[in-house]
């Protein structure tokens, strides 16, 4: 795990140029007391944390849950999924009776995007979009949306059992 997180930062000095701003992510400061290789969502900030050393983490902007929709806890990563088809949940197919049953991974109405991380204790992910312009928003119903270069990014970096943890 950690020679892991030495070839993530490697890789985040090269595509950053050094202490430069990536597309959408970047290398931040980070002071938490959790281990290195855990995510932390602050919902408030609308942004997710994967920490790579004891004081520092890489910053991505996310999309969270519109405020009827939030969570907090402490969760773990339980499935990796490239290219993943979408169910709607009973919840949004209430919002929206006319979506399919099923949409397949890499249709351009897939809400999933690219790849997609679900996490235990529920139906909530963590996943690309089909729909960037939410970035930042308070948008979803729950799960966690990424521009889909940052999921990508991300994904290659987290295990199954990975903790999350969702803040305000």
């Amino acid at each position: 795990m950690f020679s892991s997180l030495v070839r993530m930062v490697i890789c985040i000095v090269v595509v950053t140029g050094g202490t430069g701003v990536a597309r959408a992510r970047d290398v931040v400061p980070f002071s938490a007391s959790v281990a290195p290789g855990t995510i932390v969502i602050k919902t408030a900030e609308r942004r997710l944390y994967f920490v790579i050393k004891d004081g520092s983490a890489v910053r991505y902007p996310v999309a969270v849950g519109r405020p009827a929709k939030q969570w907090v806890g402490q969760v773990a990563v339980a499935g990796k999924h490239l290219r993943p088809a979408w169910s709607p949940p009973e919840e949004v197919r209430l919002d929206s009776p006319d979506l399919p049953d099923v949409i397949p991974g890499g249709a351009p109405n897939n809400p999933m995007g690219v790849a997609a991380l679900t996490l235990s204790g529920g139906e909530y992910a963590i996943h690309g979009t089909n729909r960037p312009e939410s970035i930042g928003k308070f948008a979803s119903y729950g799960c966690i949306r990424m521009y889909n270069e940052d999921i990508a990014h991300l994904f290659q970096w987290v295990d199954v059992g990975t903790p999350v943890v969702v803040t305000r």
